[in-house]
């Protein structure tokens, strides 16, 4: 395999799996992703052979992996259907990385998906102070310096658990998933360039649900925002991304910056650097 050869990238979150073929220069070749949804391995190794047919042979690929152990196996049957005995690194969270520094007490236990994104992040944004807030089955707040340093994070339901949680655990409301929630929201949402209007007062169930938990996740960033621009008394970038950004990031009232791949960016550049290590 030469040093050219790309390098196959796996970003496996709890709701569905996400890939990229890039080459060592981060040009990238294609991606795609895959729904978790209940599928057997079988189905799963179909998939990718559709998928990954006519792509090029990778030099190795790079997995960070949050959904346990099935998911894992299922990930390591597809590698090695489509390319037979590809190296297969699935990384974690360390002490210093990329130029990224991590505070966790035990860094290892940071999961492998924050991990990564914050290395993605500290590349597409040198030189700036970030909070990083990943709207996904979870959503996820990371504070990083300019110079790499994670200082800290925060972790609480995403917006489609929040609702579900609501609809199981309550009598008489109903269990909304996003694609019901999202025709929900109405007029008052706003965008990046156009912010809401005002409150999302609704005048029935599942739209005050929907409002509800949809503002419940803005006024966490927003308020993390706030705090932290305060205590570091400097001009920190609002970085969102995640399955739930659209919704959530349409009820902001701070600036803020889309980027959906900062994981996968992120792993590109700890696949370059692990392959520069080894060559010859």
């Amino acid at each position: 395999m030469t040093s050219e050869a790309p390098h196959l990238l796996i970003d496996a979150g709890n709701s569905r799996v996400k890939w990229a073929m890039v080459k060592p220069d981060g040009t990238h070749i294609a991606a795609g992703a895959l729904a978790h949804g209940g599928a057997d391995q079988t189905q799963w190794v179909t998939h990718s052979a559709t998928q990954w047919a006519n792509l090029p042979p990778p030099r190795g690929a790079w997995l960070s992996n949050v959904a346990g152990d099935a998911v894992a196996a299922r990930i390591a049957a597809m590698v090695d259907a489509q390319w037979p005995h590809l190296p297969l690194t699935t990384i974690r969270a360390c002490e210093r990385q990329c130029g990224v520094t991590n505070s966790y007490r035990t860094p290892y236990a940071l999961g492998s998906d924050r991990w990564a994104g914050m290395i993605g992040a500290h590349a597409a944004f040198p030189g700036e102070h970030l909070l990083i807030a990943t709207f996904g089955t979870a959503t996820t707040l990371e504070a990083l310096r300019a110079d790499g340093c994670f200082v800290g994070g925060l972790i609480a339901p995403g917006w489609t658990l929040m609702m579900r949680s609501l609809g199981e655990h309550t009598a008489q409301l109903p269990t909304l998933d996003a694609n019901a929630a999202r025709g929900l929201l109405g007029s008052a949402a706003g965008t990046q360039d156009a912010p809401p209007r005002g409150p999302f007062f609704a005048t029935d169930t599942p739209r005050s649900l929907s409002a509800g938990c949809t503002l419940a996740q803005a006024g966490l960033v927003e308020r993390t925002w706030r705090d932290l621009q305060d205590e570091w008394q400097v001009p920190v970038r609002l970085v969102v991304g995640g399955g739930a950004a659209d919704e959530v990031a349409s009820a902001l009232k701070v600036p803020h910056t889309r980027h959906d791949s900062l994981v996968l960016s992120g792993l590109a550049l700890i696949a370059s650097g692990r392959a520069s290590e080894h060559r010859v």
